[in-house]
C-alpha cells in the first residue's frame, strides 16, 4: 500500500514534468525554426498555426486534467442517501478504493498519473483527457521530426528511417557529431510516441465499455450489465452538448450524471 500511495504522487509529477518540458521545446526550439520561412504569409505562417493548434490540444488535455483531479468521484455521501431511501445502490456499481479511502459510485479504475478514481463524476473528462494528450504527443512528435531533419538534414521518408534514428544517434552524440540538445529531443521523440500509442489505446478502451455500458471494475468481476442502447450509453457519459465539451474543457454538459451530481 505504501508504494500505491508513493506511485499516485510520483505518476502526476511525472506527467507535469513531461508537459513542462513539452512546453519548453515547443516555444523555444520548434517554434521558432519555423519562422525562418520568409515566403510565409504573417497570417497563416507555419509557426503561427502551429502554435495555435498546439495550444488547442494542450489546453484541453490540461483542462480536462485539471477537471479529473477537481470532480471527484466521491459519493458515499449520496449512497448512504440512497440508502436511507430504501433503494440500495447496486453492488456492482461501487467501490471502495484503498488508495484514495473512499466509495466511488460507478467506480472503473484508479488512474495513477491524476491519482484519482475514475468514476461517473469524472468519466468524460478523463476519456477527453487521454484523447487531447495522445493527440498533444504525437503532433509534439511530428514536430520534433520536423526540427531533427531539418537541424540534421536527415530524411524519414524510408519507413524504417525513425526505428534507426535512435541507435545511429547514440553512437553520433558519442562521437562528438550530435549536440546534447538535440539528443534530448530525439529521445522526446520516443517518449512522445509511447505516451501518445498508450493514452490512444487508453481512449479507444474507455469508449468500447462506454457503448457497451460497463466499466473495467465490473469487467474484472464479470458482472453483467443490462442491455442498453449505445447511443443512451454514450449520451450518459458524453452528454447533450458533447460537441461543446469536445472543443472547450468544462464539467457540466448537460448529462445524466452531472445532473445527479448537482443535485
Amino acid at each position: 500500500m505504501l508504494a500505491l500511495r508513493l506511485l499516485n504522487v510520483v505518476a502526476p509529477a511525472y506527467f507535469l514534468c513531461i508537459s513542462l518540458v513539452t512546453f519548453v521545446l515547443q516555444l523555444f526550439l520548434f517554434l521558432p525554426s519555423m519562422r525562418e520561412d520568409p515566403a510565409a504569409a504573417p497570417l497563416f505562417s507555419p509557426a503561427l498555426l502551429h502554435g495555435a493548434l498546439f495550444l488547442f490540444l494542450s489546453t484541453n488535455a490540461l483542462g480536462n486534467y485539471v477537471l479529473v483531479i477537481q470532480n471527484s468521484p466521491d459519493d458515499l455521501d449520496a449512497c448512504q442517501g440512497t440508502l436511507a431511501r430504501k433503494a440500495p445502490c447496486p453492488p456492482s456499481s461501487t467501490h471502495f478504493c484503498r488508495v484514495c479511502a473512499r466509495v466511488t459510485l460507478r467506480h472503473d479504475h484508479h488512474c495513477f498519473f491524476t491519482g484519482n478514481c475514475i468514476g461517473s463524476r469524472n468519466m468524460r473528462n478523463f476519456v477527453l483527457f487521454c484523447l487531447y494528450t495522445s493527440l498533444a504527443c504525437l503532433y509534439s512528435m511530428v514536430a520534433g521530426v520536423a526540427y531533427i531533419s531539418a537541424v540534421l538534414s536527415i530524411s524519414f521518408a524510408h519507413p524504417l528511417a525513425f526505428l534507426t534514428l535512435l541507435p545511429t544517434s547514440i553512437s553520433q552524440f558519442f562521437s562528438g557529431a550530435v549536440l546534447g540538445s538535440e539528443m534530448f529531443v530525439i529521445l522526446m521523440l520516443y517518449l512522445w510516441f509511447a505516451i501518445g500509442l498508450a493514452c490512444a489505446g487508453f481512449c479507444c478502451h474507455q469508449l468500447l465499455l462506454i457503448l457497451r455500458g460497463q466499466t473495467r471494475h465490473q469487467v474484472r468481476k464479470g458482472v453483467a450489465v443490462r442491455a442498453r442502447p449505445w447511443r443512451k450509453n454514450l449520451q450518459e457519459v458524453f452528454g447533450k452538448r458533447w460537441l461543446l465539451g469536445l472543443l472547450v474543457p468544462m464539467f457540466y454538459v448537460g448529462g445524466e450524471n452531472s445532473k445527479h451530481q448537482d443535485k
